[in-house]
């Protein structure tokens, strides 16, 4: 994700676990040339062929394949995209924005071809486009507990759909208290054992601190001592690869709830036994109308039908 969560606390099925992976920085990604990840490509692949046409007036090859319009249609297109690219302040980022700059640009052009131009780029077709509502998520039915402001989460934190690895600076004021002192003790001895490059001492001060729940990590040039929490999202189930032992609760990603993204773009479903909020199963049902997601299948298998026949099956 690269970004900081807000976790709103709603239950816990159990003790956080005790031990941890460490990684070298998070909010890291799997990137490839130019700072360009998997998700990103397709945004600068536009952005780079919009460059491209203002210096020469051509339109990428294999356009074509993908529209029915003439070349000279095309140019037109890449003429208005170019200046809308210009004009955005910022200009897109992820996927979702740059489709919807295409989007709103060729309005008045004929559907096909704009959603021959964002299968093109690989970007999101226009029913997958979901609107997110502004404000806070419905209310926790057993109220809120506490929050949690983690540190910027790795991509690779997230095991499953539904499940997410997170990290709190132990100099967050609730954490500060609690923290052992032989984790203390162990993350000021494995930083002097670094100084001196005894990196077998280093590592072995490393386990010590994941064997009890926390981590260090490597954040803007700095290093920062955090408790692990395994949170799985409230009031939606995704398909997994394994159960954890975790905390329950809202999770918010830059202002955004991601439940509601999730279900609204069909990757999830409402876990309406343990969830009865309306606005899950209005969100939901939105994605099954759209037929996106996991609703472009006829009959997807359900993750607790799955977790059923799994334990029968042992």
């Amino acid at each position: 994700m690269g970004n900081a969560l807000r976790f709103l606390y709603g239950q816990c099925c159990s003790e956080p676990p005790t031990t941890t992976t460490t990684y070298g920085g998070a909010g890291d990604q799997q990137l490839g040339h130019h700072g360009v990840s998997s998700t990103s490509v397709g945004v600068s692949a536009l952005a780079q062929h919009l460059y491209h046409f203002e210096i020469t007036s051509q339109v990428p090859e294999g356009l074509s394949k993908h529209v029915s319009s003439s070349k000279k249609a095309q140019s037109n297109w890449y003429k208005k995209l170019s200046k809308a690219w210009r004009e955005s302040k910022p200009p897109p980022k992820t996927p979702e924005e740059a489709s919807r700059l295409v989007i709103r640009t060729l309005q008045r052009h004929q559907k096909p071809d704009i959603e021959g131009i964002l299968s093109f780029y690989g970007l999101p077709l226009p029913h997958s486009l979901v609107e997110l509502t502004a404000g806070d998520a419905p209310p926790l039915a057993d109220g809120l507990k506490f929050e949690l402001h983690t540190l910027p989460v790795d991509a690779r934190a997230v095991a499953d759909g539904d499940t997410v690895t997170v990290y709190v600076s132990t100099s967050d004021a609730r954490e500060s208290s609690r923290v052992p002192q032989e984790v203390h003790m162990a993350a000021v001895e494995r930083n002097e054992a670094r100084a001196h490059k005894n990196y077998t001492k280093a590592d072995a001060l490393q386990k010590q601190i994941k064997d009890a729940g926390y981590g260090v990590l490597h954040i803007n040039n700095e290093e920062i001592l955090a408790r692990k929490y395994r949170i799985r999202l409230r009031g939606i189930d995704a398909p997994e690869r394994s159960i954890w032992a975790c905390f329950v609760g809202d999770i918010y990603c830059n202002g955004i709830f991601v439940q509601e993204l999730m279900l609204k773009k069909g990757l999830a479903w409402h876990y309406t036994a343990y969830d009865k909020r309306p606005e899950l199963e209005k969100w939901e049902k939105s994605a099954r109308a759209k037929r996106i997601g996991l609703w472009a299948s006829s009959n997807p298998e359900m993750p607790w039908e799955w977790r059923k026949n799994r334990r029968e099956h042992r």
